[in-house]
């Protein structure tokens, strides 16, 4: 067991002994990419698993011969997302690239009709007319292109086209688009011109207390009991990176369970990494910060902005209880509680 741990960080390996399917949307997933001209959606707050996910949705696609792209939007240069025509040739000549095709922009691309034709007569009748088989594009992490509203419409109205294009055009029909994402910020979208409202859509949920009791075994902690693991989920819930770090410390024997939850509580303990990273958020964002503020110290239902509230639960650290809006995990409560203290 000591030599498959390692520090659990990043998309789960396909190799990997600690995966833990959440059926059925691994099935989903994999009925869906056979279907042509399909697109499948994956939203969930960061570090739920998507991109293990797709490590595993990729993995099956090319066992079944089809080629795949597996694009980050947050790789981007910032100048490709203030001009339409640099960021369309740019995701050209990566998908070229990735498909081991000469991009060939020079004498492919036409300037003379504008960037949205000249994209998808690229795409249709230079790259997928020489793919004979299916072709899976992966987009992660595309909310990013929300904080570009100046071309965020024309793009997501353009994957939108080449959706409906692949219903029924033989080239197009090769194209299987996958979107990653952890916000839906797309209230400013037509609706009929959106990518958001078709295909097939995944919600990654946390992890149920038979999963990870099964982790646990899986970690080789078989004194764990049903009490323990109960004990461990009321500070962090079933969220999986945070299950995955708490047991591999567990199976360290660098801390016992109690003392996990104590130095957790006190100062974020294990998870201080996790917490930053929600803290410079907030204190990026005062307005949010003391939105949240008002829900940790809220002792029943309290009226929240609608878009304060949405960032809030995108962000993962709140959740829905009926009308009530409640902190996501005891550890957020108590963490951010003492944080915001300090900056509300």
């Amino acid at each position: 067991m000591e030599n498959l741990r390692s520090y659990p960080y990043g998309p789960v390996p396909l190799d990997s002994y600690f995966y833990i399917e959440r059926p059925p949307l691994e099935r989903k997933v994999y009925q869906e990419v056979t279907q042509s001209g399909c697109v499948i959606r994956i939203r969930g707050p960061k570090q739920m698993g998507k991109s293990s996910l797709v490590l595993r949705l990729l993995a099956f696609a090319q066992k079944l011969g089809y080629q795949t792209v597996n694009l980050n939007c947050d790789q981007f240069d910032v100048e490709c997302l203030t001009d339409l025509n640099k960021l369309l040739r740019h995701l050209c000549w990566q998908i070229a690239t990735k498909l081991g095709i000469d991009p060939n922009l020079k004498s492919e691309w036409n300037e003379e009709i504008g960037p949205n034709l000249s994209s998808g007569f690229y795409l249709e009748n230079y790259l997928f007319n020489q793919c004979q088989s299916p072709v899976v594009l992966v987009l992660n992490e595309v909310d990013r292109f929300f904080k570009y509203p100046h071309i965020c419409q024309e793009f997501f109205a353009l994957l939108r086209s080449w959706c409906e294009e692949a219903r029924h055009v033989p080239n197009w029909q090769k194209l299987r688009l996958v979107m990653v994402y952890s916000t839906e910020e797309y209230a400013s979208l037509d609706i009929n011109l959106s990518p958001f409202n078709i295909g097939l859509s995944i919600r990654l949920n946390e992890f149920t207390q038979p999963q990870v009791e099964d982790l646990a075994r899986r970690y080789g902690l078989s004194s764990c009991t049903s009490k323990d693991i109960a004990q461990l989920m009321s500070l962090v819930g079933g969220h999986p990176a945070l299950i995955q770090i708490s047991l591999y410390h567990l199976c360290s024997q660098e801390i016992t369970l109690q003392e996990l939850i104590e130095d957790a509580i006190a100062n974020g303990g294990i998870y201080r990494y996790h917490l930053w990273q929600y803290w410079l958020k907030l204190h990026e964002n005062p307005c949010l910060a003391k939105t949240y503020a008002k829900v940790l110290a809220a002792t029943q239902g309290i009226s929240v902005n609608p878009t304060e509230a949405y960032k809030l639960e995108s962000l993962g650290l709140i959740r829905f209880e009926g009308d009530r809006i409640l902190p996501r995990f005891e550890l957020y409560r108590t963490y951010f509680k003492k944080q915001l203290s300090t900056i509300v």
